[in-house]
């Protein structure tokens, strides 16, 4: 009698917000970027993707379901992931008799995110890191996290640094085979705890331009961009790297809004240009400098990835002078802690905060995280039925 028993793991993973940008890929089939990159992994607690992978022979066929609505699978990247991670489970069925063939059964896969997808908030990332290290759980795979991150990048790029918490690095690589391109961990949460991350949700909306397309156009057009992949961002990787050991937050802020603003420049080099920043994250940008000139260093860093919302790093020393000063012109706005009690720096000109007051929806206040954890609580029943929340 065939194996009708549904078999499970459930994971989450997070988000991760890259300090040096990833822009731009060298082969687009397997996700091979032209520079590396670096990130901070955000909490759980605030930011995370939930994802369960069952399979059994009950199912008819390889199946996805995201937030509730079933996604197509037949796409490169999810049949990319499914491949090489039914390819490891095989070699371990091929060496122990014993173990159930669940390489050869049909997935589903069940995610569940808490945050906005597609609103440039790195849901791609949160999701394959959480549905390669769920199928990998199920599989009982022995891989670390860096020869995971290998398959999740073939899914989507920044994926492979969600597979760890901390403070991560994708280093680009040179094999044409992909490799050595994968992720590595810089500094684990525990190294540098007090980094502190608000995001200012400016749209929920899914953006205009797509990463893919978006990195795709650059890489064509851009007459800035080979001196950013080729001299810039290596010189920053290796001096990001030493600000987090050296918990350097002056320096840390200095490479990443510089890196942040010529991202965004390279893309508005392109042709068409690509505006993923609006009125709204100028804004943003300009409040938080002021925030650091009146404070007489830089106690806040913002990024933008390919999307309009501001990340702002800052050190839980400074909570008071960076959301003090934020809060004083979104009052309104939710997402607030009601810790969040001090006026801010002194002299700041309120009326930089009007263009906020009308374009951010929401705040969301977090820190540097751990990678996936495997979780009980499982989205798909015995009965092999998604679990409605």
């Amino acid at each position: 009698m065939a194996d009708a028993k549904i078999y499970t793991a459930s994971t989450t993973a997070p988000v991760n917000i890259a300090v040096i940008k990833y822009w731009g890929k060298r082969d687009t089939k397997l996700n091979l970027p032209t520079n590396s990159s670096l990130s901070v992994t955000l909490s759980q607690d605030d930011l995370r993707t939930h994802t369960t992978a069952a399979c059994s022979s009950q199912f008819s066929a390889d199946s996805l379901i995201l937030n509730g609505e079933p996604q197509d699978v037949s796409g490169a990247r999810q049949q990319a992931c499914f491949r090489e991670l039914r390819s490891l489970r095989a070699a371990l069925e091929a060496a122990d008799p014993s173990l159930p063939k669940l390489s050869t059964l049909p997935l589903k896969i069940v995610s569940e995110n808490n945050f906005p997808t597609a609103a440039g908030l790195a849901s791609s990332a949160a999701g394959f890191a959480a549905l390669v290290r769920a199928i990998a759980d199920l599989y009982q795979l022995p891989q670390s996290p860096t020869e995971l991150s290998r398959i999740a990048r073939q899914g989507s790029g920044s994926a492979c640094r969600s597979l760890f918490g901390g403070y991560v690095s994708w280093e680009q690589g040179e094999a044409a085979n992909g490799s050595d391109s994968l992720a590595l961990e810089v500094a684990p949460a525990s190294h540098w705890p007090q980094m502190r991350a608000a995001i200012l949700v400016v749209s929920a909306a899914k953006k205009g331009v797509s990463s893919t397309s978006g990195m795709q156009a650059t890489v064509a057009t851009s007459a800035l961009f080979p001196h950013r992949a080729n001299v810039v961002v290596p010189e920053r990787m290796v001096q990001m790297k030493q600000a987090i050991r050296d918990r350097d937050f002056e320096t840390f802020a200095d490479l990443t809004m510089r890196d942040s603003n010529q991202f965004h420049a390279v893309c508005l080099d392109t042709s068409p240009p690509i505006f993923y920043m609006n009125d709204v994250s100028r804004a943003a940008i300009r409040v938080v400098e002021e925030i650091n000139r009146l404070a007489g260093k830089r106690v806040a860093a913002y990024t933008f990835d390919a999307g309009p919302n501001a990340v702002v790093y800052y050190l839980d020393e400074n909570e008071d002078l960076v959301l003090g000063s934020l809060k004083g012109g979104l009052k309104g706005v939710p997402g607030w802690r009601a810790s969040v009690t001090a006026e801010g720096v002194q002299g700041l000109d309120q009326g930089l905060l009007e263009p906020l007051k009308e374009g951010i929806t929401r705040v969301i206040l977090t820190s540097v995280g751990s990678g996936p954890v495997s979780v009980q609580e499982s989205l798909v029943g015995a009965d092999g039925a998604v679990v409605r929340k």
